[in-house]
């Protein structure tokens, strides 16, 4: 029996018959799963990034449901709804960058059980980019995929960047890698930067939605990463780039004004990823699906026929 959990369908905002339920990985950590479930062209596995709830991607369910499609969603263990990993919620933190993959086998299980609309596709974002490309490699059962801004490398303020080696050593002690990341703080960042200085989204109102959710539901947010999570995360991006490029048909997004994930790791990947192509949006910040009209319409027209020739 499928165990109902919160869910904020109003600040989501997504298409009717929104609703969460509780599932276990299996390393028994409780995850939150979001299920939209209607659709008949098939099912859109959602993979979120750092430090987002699941609520987030409300918008581009409907997105998604408009052009025939029901779609899932899940908060990632330490995020969100699920088991937060440390006494100071608000951080990040995982124990390896490998046990997220966990986290989607829950995932994609429960579509299985819930006997969803098939086939699968997969649209990830960010960290959801990075911990798809895993699981593409490792041969995730979808037919296509879309990537928005994939964390296959990590943006470094220059300052920083010498003690780079030193942090992520340090980072295996274990009371020392559960100290923030420097220059992050346990405040969530789209609940306390304004919009003229964010880095998400040109969108100012796809900022304050994004705005609202963590404000009003403040357990919905999270601040910055321990030590341990960014020495994970750096690990898991140097293993991509020495893994071959997964078969699964990939469109992948980035934009010009990109200043969260490496963008040159991207390019560099993509390039190297035989059938499938990169789309560079002009303008465009992180969070290319919560950008502009304009950019939302050409990443979901592409989706769509991207989905189709691939289905």
């Amino acid at each position: 029996m499928r165990e109902p959990a919160p869910f904020h369908a109003a600040l989501a905002e997504g298409p009717d018959g929104g609703h969460a339920v509780w599932i276990r990985a299996a390393d028994d950590v409780r995850l939150r799963a979001v299920i939209w479930p209607e659709g008949k062209k098939g099912t859109v596995l959602i993979l979120p990034g750092r430090s987002e709830s699941a609520e987030k991607y409300g918008r581009t369910a409907a997105d998604l449901a408009d052009l025939g499609f029901a779609s899932v969603s899940l908060d990632w263990r330490g995020q969100g709804l699920a088991d937060r990993l440390l006494p100071a919620a608000m951080q990040g933190h995982v124990g390896r960058f490998r046990d997220y993959q966990l986290d989607l086998q829950a995932l994609v299980e429960m579509v299985g059980r819930l006997h969803l609309a098939k086939p699968l596709f997969l649209l990830a974002h960010s960290m959801g980019g990075c911990i798809a490309f895993r699981a593409l490699v490792e041969g995730l059962d979808v037919k296509a995929a879309v990537l928005t801004a994939p964390m296959w490398g990590i943006r470094i303020q220059p300052a920083v960047r010498p003690f780079v080696g030193a942090l992520a050593a340090s980072a295996r002690i274990p009371k020392f890698g559960q100290r923030l990341a420097p220059g992050t703080t346990l405040e969530c960042y789209a609940a306390t930067v304004a919009f003229e200085q964010n880095h998400l989204t040109s969108d100012a109102d796809m900022f304050a939605y994004l705005q609202r959710q963590v404000r009003q539901v403040p357990e919905l947010g999270l601040g910055g990463p321990s030590l341990h999570w960014a020495a994970e995360a750096l690990r898991e991006c140097r293993v991509i780039r020495s893994l071959p490029a997964p078969k699964v048909p990939t469109v992948t997004f980035l934009g010009t004004r990109e200043q969260i994930v490496d963008s040159k790791a991207i390019h560099t990947r993509m390039r190297r990823w035989p059938g499938s192509r990169l789309e560079v949006i002009e303008g465009a910040q992180h969070e290319l699906l919560m950008e502009s009209l304009a950019v939302r319409r050409r990443l979901f027209d592409t989706l769509e026929e991207h989905f189709k020739a691939s289905a």
